[in-house]
């Protein structure tokens, strides 16, 4: 199922603008100076944390009902709108714990996924695409690199240009969008 994937990579792709992800990730490459530890490290934190979230959903989805699964669906993506538009902090020195890039990512990331809005969006996407857990799963995974790769690269320039208040509150504009479009329209079947 390519929609399954298509759109749980773009659900946590939008939904990490702006996250406390995002922010530890430009801490991790100002600490360790290296991309490709730090990208696995997110990479193999995210399957596990994902997967998790996947296995909620699936779960879930025995008992939700279409009906009950568009107002799930939707009043989440607006309370996901309104979460993105407060600023999430991250303490440095959680970082400064560990010794490698790869193991300060795992760990790091796995840790700040728990009940974070994406992995919270993963189990409500499972529960819609129950059929294509693997599709979920690499799509969210997908997503949380495609969100968090740039950071790394770009850190702290891109701030300089777009300010993390606007980038929130593009990312609330757009979950509030999805939520509201839930609701009325009911969720779309692709």
């Amino acid at each position: 199922m390519l929609e399954a994937f298509t759109t749980s990579t773009l659900a946590v792709a939008i939904g990490e603008i702006g996250d406390k992800t995002q922010l530890l990730t430009l801490i991790l490459a100002a600490r360790f100076p290296r991309a490709l530890p730090i990208i696995t490290g997110i990479v193999v934190a995210t399957l596990a944390n994902h997967a998790f979230a996947v296995a909620l959903g699936i779960w879930g989805s025995g008992w939700l009902t279409p009906g009950i699964l568009r107002w799930v669906l939707g009043l989440s993506f607006l309370a996901l709108a309104i979460w993105a538009l407060f600023p999430d902090r991250l303490d440095e020195n959680e970082v400064k714990l560990w010794e490698t890039a790869f193991v300060a990512t795992v760990v790091a990331f796995f840790i700040a996924e728990m009940g974070d809005k994406t992995q919270v969006a993963t189990a409500l996407l499972a529960a819609k695409y129950s059929t294509a857990p693997v599709q979920v799963i690499a799509g969210s995974t997908l997503g949380m690199v495609l969100a968090n790769a740039p950071a790394i690269w770009l850190g702290e320039h891109l701030l300089t240009r777009v300010p993390l208040r606007v980038i929130r509150l593009t990312a609330a504009g757009i979950f509030g969008l999805l939520g509201l479009g839930m609701l009325i329209f009911g969720v779309p079947d692709f």
